[in-house]
Parts: C-alpha cells; structure tokens; sequence
C-alpha cells in the first residue's frame, strides 16, 4: 500500500495534523493522480475543515484543501478545483479530475496561482456568470478589506465598471482600495446610523453589490442603499457570496414590493461546474500576467498545524507546499 503525507482533520475542533496515510486511486478516466504542487490555505478551507461549511458532511478523518496546482505524469502543470466526493488538495498528492482543470502557460509562478485563483473567483465567476457586468455600471463591494473582497473591487474594474464602491472594516486595508481600483470607500463602523448615511450618499445609484458579509451589514445596506435611492425601480442585483457576519437576515417584505431589488447567490451549486470551468483559462491569464495584487507566502505542508489559524497579512494568501 503507498502512502502519502497529508494534512488531516481528525476533528472539527482542531487543526489538521500532519500525518500519513493512503494515496488515492483514480476512480473513474476522468481523474488522474498528480503530484502537489501548492494548495492555497483559503478561508473556504478553514471552514470546510471546521465542518461548518454549508457543504460539509461532516465525514471524518478527512484532507482539507479545495484546489490546488499540480503536476502531472507527463510533467505538465495544470491548475484544478478539486472534486466533492475526493481527498482534498493539501497532501503529497491528489485526484484531479480533469474536466474542472486548465493547464498553466509555461513558467506560470505556481504559488501565485494557488494563491490568487480561489479568492479571484468568486467575483469574477459572479459577474460574468451571475450577472454579467455591462461596461460602466456601478458596483458596491460589502466587505471588501478581506482578500476576496479586495480582489473583487479590482476585477470589477477590470471587467469594465464605471464605478467601484468598496466598504469595510478595516481602515487601514479600505484605505488602500483607492490604489487598486475603487472610486470611493465607506467604512462599515459601530454607528449604523451614520453607516446607513454614508453607504446611501456613496452608493445609492449602485447597479451591482457583491456581498461577502451577509448578517446586519447587509441587512442595513439594502435599506440604506433603497432608501436615498432615487428611482427604485431601477434594477438592484445583489450576489450574495460570503457570510462573514452572519449565516441569516431580516429582510421587510415591503423591500422587495417597493423596489427593483434581485436577490441571488453565487457558489457551489448555483454555478454549475462547467461554468467555472469555462472560465478558468481567462482568469489564469489575468493572474499571470500580474494583473490583480495578491502575494502568495509559501508554507511547508509539514507546518499546517502551527499556522492554521494564523491570518493572513492584509494582501497576502498562505500557500502551503509539500
């Protein structure tokens, strides 16, 4: 029996160990066994090792990581999504399938593209599956001082929006949105009034948001953006991506009767995985060419339990590397 090292949860309570364990076999033509490259330590990931992800079966033990570059038998490097029913992407080796897998141009920085693809996603996926963005429409990024959400004001501009609102938290990081793209920021603060007054003065007139935050903010930024807006029935698309602050809302009736507003989400199952698939080639490109600011800080694989719950620097994504 071969065996690999990989990072497994024995617990949805602890971090993965480092530990041994059997090398998965190909199940079906579809999927090959590659050597691991990097494996990016994504949010997704903590919560998926958590058993708190709305995906999770809450199957132990089980390897953690949800996409990963890899090596192929023939020596060439491909990127890929791992699949649901497989060991996940932080170990020696993994199962890619190769119809949710692109190969990478040559001399592409591995480290960069495990870091960079997961977070880059999310909004690139959501406005060009979701709701495509048409050149010049306005968008609000709702937590845009995380990774996700910093990338996401830069791909909306890359995509063509006329203007990008980001609104967070963290000073320091929302501040440094104006550098990478956004028109204008609005800190989410402890005084809901005088958020509610800045999210309505800056965004009102917003096309799109792409929301990873969901919970009060979200609940205080529909009223606040519907309310100063000034033709309501002018459409509102809202894509609802992350929870950070919370799984649930109260939502009024009377938003929905009294407004143009279009709830949906983007994600796992509401995406079908060709769609994702189709648009891995033109994000790959976009990333190796240096177009979005991400930088990846590459990890031993036998150092996972340490760092686990160390946060990544504001603009960097953890990568760990067998």
């Amino acid at each position: 029996m071969a065996t690999m090292n990989a990072a497994i949860v024995t617990s949805f309570d602890e971090p993965p160990h480092y530990q041994q364990c059997e090398v998965p076999q190909p199940a079906s033509s579809n999927e090959i066994l590659v050597d691991i490259l990097a494996a990016g330590l994504h949010p997704r990931v903590r919560t998926g090792a958590a058993g708190a992800h709305y995906t999770s079966t809450g199957a132990l033990p089980m390897i953690p990581g949800i996409d990963g570059v890899g090596q192929r038998p023939d020596g060439r490097r491909i990127y890929f999504i791992a699949g649901d029913h497989v060991p996940g992407t932080m170990a020696d080796k993994a199962l890619a399938d190769m119809r949710r897998a692109i190969e990478l141009p040559d001399g592409a920085d591995v480290a960069r593209v495990a870091a960079a693809m997961n977070p880059a996603m999310s909004s690139w996926v959501a406005l060009r599956r979701r709701v495509p963005l048409q050149p010049g429409q306005s968008v609000l990024v709702l937590g845009a001082t995380g990774n996700a959400g910093t990338m996401a004001v830069q791909i909306a501009k890359r995509l063509g929006a006329g203007r990008v609102i980001g609104a967070g938290r963290d000073p320091g990081r929302l501040h440094a949105l104006l550098s990478l793209g956004a028109d204008e920021v609005v800190p989410l603060t402890g005084d809901a009034e005088a958020t509610a007054q800045a999210l309505g003065a800056a965004a009102s007139e917003t096309d799109i948001v792409i929301d990873y935050l969901w919970g009060r903010p979200a609940q205080q930024a529909i009223t606040a953006l519907l309310t100063a807006r000034s033709d309501r029935s002018r459409a509102l698309d809202w894509i609802q991506i992350g929870a950070m602050a919370g799984p649930a809302i109260d939502l009024p009736s009377a938003a929905l009767r009294s407004a143009n507003l279009r709830l949906q989400g983007s994600g796992q199952g509401s995406v079908p995985a060709a769609a994702y698939r189709a648009e891995l080639p033109s994000l790959v490109q976009e990333i190796d060419a240096g177009t979005f600011a991400i930088r990846p800080t590459a990890m031993p694989l036998a150092e996972v339990e340490a760092i686990w719950t160390r946060p990544d620097p504001p603009g960097e994504r953890t990568v760990l590397v067998p």
